[in-house]
């Protein structure tokens, strides 16, 4: 059976996903990649070091983000929501997204020696002071979700 996901199903797999992927297009050429992120109040939150998807980002600040979670080929749900892409310059709140982020993430590890790369480091409060490290959010202003069950 194929169906439409309500509000309450889209917010919970937004939530309870770690991997999302962004699409983004610019210069005539669209991008889509898998992040980690933190979902909250219709924001995704991520960081990135420098490259294309965060210069596309830059250029054109309209986003699609999309979350699944597949438990078989019959039985999966998906949520694609639009939205608008902003970096947080904020010292104090790229702390609280990289508290948030790393507890988050750091249980989906395989184990305590593996460690995530792209600016998260050994000490969840420590988000370093060098400019590779960006931390970006995407504020969603649409959703929608789909369902396969068998």
């Amino acid at each position: 059976m194929l169906g439409e996901l309500n509000n309450e199903q889209i917010e919970e797999l937004l939530t309870n996903q770690a991997v999302g992927r962004i699409g983004c297009h610019s210069g005539g050429v669209t991008y889509i990649v898998p992040i980690n992120y933190l979902y909250e109040n219709s924001v995704v939150y991520a960081h990135s070091a420098q490259g294309m998807k965060i210069e596309k980002m830059r250029e054109n600040p309209d986003v699609c983000f999309e979350v699944d979670k597949i438990e078989a080929i019959v039985n999966w749900q998906s949520v694609i929501a639009w939205g608008k892409f902003e970096e947080v310059t904020d010292m104090q709140e790229q702390e609280g997204v990289m508290r948030k982020l790393i507890m988050k993430v750091m249980p989906l590890m395989n184990s305590k020696t593996n460690h995530p790369s792209h600016g998260i480091t050994a000490n969840e409060s420590d988000i370093g002071n060098k400019k590779e490290l960006i931390v970006y959010k995407i504020t969603l202003n649409h959703k929608t979700g789909r369902f396969e069950t068998s």
